[in-house]
């Protein structure tokens, strides 16, 4: 790994990590996305999206099916807060692309009310890097069509395909 990858990677200076195309694809084969809410005039992923000057986190993505990967730094749980509300509303599924940081307090606030979770065996290569990111990632979904109670869990390979799942039951705590 160069000097300026290990730099990038290993540092808190980036918070946007591009999405790998072909993971992407294989999720939007099952989602079909019609927004991403977290992107620029060069990366988009869907023909609706809003670029930082837009401000996706002040826009309603109400009736869309929507691809997030926000950036990962201290906002992130500013944009998972506005995942899960906006997958409350009708007609709204958000899939988002996320670090999978189960120690942090917006994983419980809202990735574990959430109706999936896949967690990614091995580690992504964002964007045209040739290098794994130094952390695991998970993708999360909120569907206001979905009565689920807790989230189903399942492993992800890091193509997009499901490896397998397990159905998790509420206990009272």
């Amino acid at each position: 790994m160069d000097k300026n990858t290990q730099n990038t990677l290993f540092s808190s200076k980036s918070t946007k990590w591009a999405t790998p195309q072909a993971f992407f694809d294989e999720l939007n084969k099952t989602h079909k996305f019609t927004l991403d809410p977290c992107a620029s005039h060069t990366n988009h992923k869907c023909r609706k999206y809003f670029t930082e000057e837009d401000d996706g986190l002040s826009q309603s993505w109400e009736g869309e099916t929507v691809f997030m990967n926000p950036p990962y730094g201290k906002d992130i749980k500013l944009w998972l807060k506005k995942a899960y509300e906006e997958g409350q509303k009708p007609g709204t599924k958000v899939v988002c692309l996320i670090p999978a940081r189960t120690d942090t307090q917006y994983w419980h606030d809202y990735c574990m009310n959430s109706d999936k979770i896949h967690l990614i065996k091995s580690r992504l290569k964002f964007g045209d890097s040739t290098n794994s990111a130094p952390f695991p990632s998970a993708v999360v979904v909120f569907d206001s069509a979905s009565n689920r109670q807790t989230p189903e869990l399942t492993a992800m390979g890091n193509t997009g395909k499901l490896l397998w799942s397990l159905v998790t039951v509420k206990m009272a705590v």
